[in-house]
C-alpha cells in the first residue's frame, strides 16, 4: 500500500534520524572501547565498560530495530519495493544481521565485560573493539548504498517502469 507524501517524508526523516543514531551509537561503543582496553586503572576502564553497558542495554537494540522497521515499512510503502532492488536486498539483510549479532553477540560481551570490571578483575577484550568498528564500518557501507543505489533491480523487480518488451515495440522514451 502506498504511503501519501507527508507520511513517506515523515518516515524517510525517522529512518535517517535513527540509522544516523545508530551509526553515532556504534562509533561511541568504538571509543568507549577503546578507552576501557587501553585504560591505565582499573577504575577507568570499570567506567568505560559500564557506560559501554548503559548503551547496549537502553539505546542500541531500540535503535536498531527501528532502523530496520522504518526501513522495511519505507520499502514496502515506496515504489522501491523490498525485494525489487539488489541494494535495498543487500541493505535489508546487512541491517538483519546487525540486529542479530547486536543482540546474540555485543549485548552480552559488554555485559559480560562490564561484569568483570564492576567485580575488579582487569578485564579486556580486543572482540569488544572489534565489534563496533566493523558495524561502524557497515553502517557507513549501507549508507553509501542508500546514496549510490547501485546494482540494478532483482529478477522480481522486473524492467524499468516504462520500458516495453521486445518484439517491434519501441524501446522506451524512443517516440512512437
Amino acid at each position: 500500500m502506498p504511503l501519501s507524501r507527508p507520511v513517506r517524508r515523515a518516515l524517510l526523516v525517522a529512518h535517517v534520524a535513527v540509522s544516523v543514531g545508530w551509526l553515532g551509537l556504534s562509533t561511541g561503543l568504538l571509543a568507549l572501547g577503546i578507552t576501557g582496553f587501553t585504560a591505565g586503572s582499573a577504575a577507568a576502564a570499570a567506567g568505560a565498560y559500564r557506560a559501554m553497558r548503559v548503551l547496549t542495554d537502553f539505546l542500541v537494540l531500540p535503535v536498531a530495530l527501528a532502523s530496520l522497521a522504518s526501513g522495511v515499512v519505507l520499502s514496502l510503502g515506496t515504489h522501491w519495493g523490498l525485494a525489487r532492488h539488489r541494494w535495498i536486498v543487500t541493505k535489508f539483510w546487512l541491517t538483519l544481521a546487525a540486529v542479530a549479532l547486536t543482540v546474540c553477540a555485543l549485548r552480552p560481551g559488554v555485559a559480560g565485560l562490564a561484569a568483570a570490571a564492576a567485580a575488579g578483575r582487569p578485564a579486556s577484550d580486543p572482540g569488544l573493539l572489534a565489534a563496533p568498528a566493523v558495524s561502524s564500518a557497515l553502517y557507513l557501507f549501507l549508507t553509501a548504498l542508500s546514496v549510490l543505489k547501485p546494482w540494478g533491480r532483482t529478477r522480481r523487480g522486473g524492467r524499468p517502469r516504462g520500458a516495453r518488451s521486445a518484439g517491434g515495440r519501441e524501446r522506451a522514451g524512443a517516440p512512437s
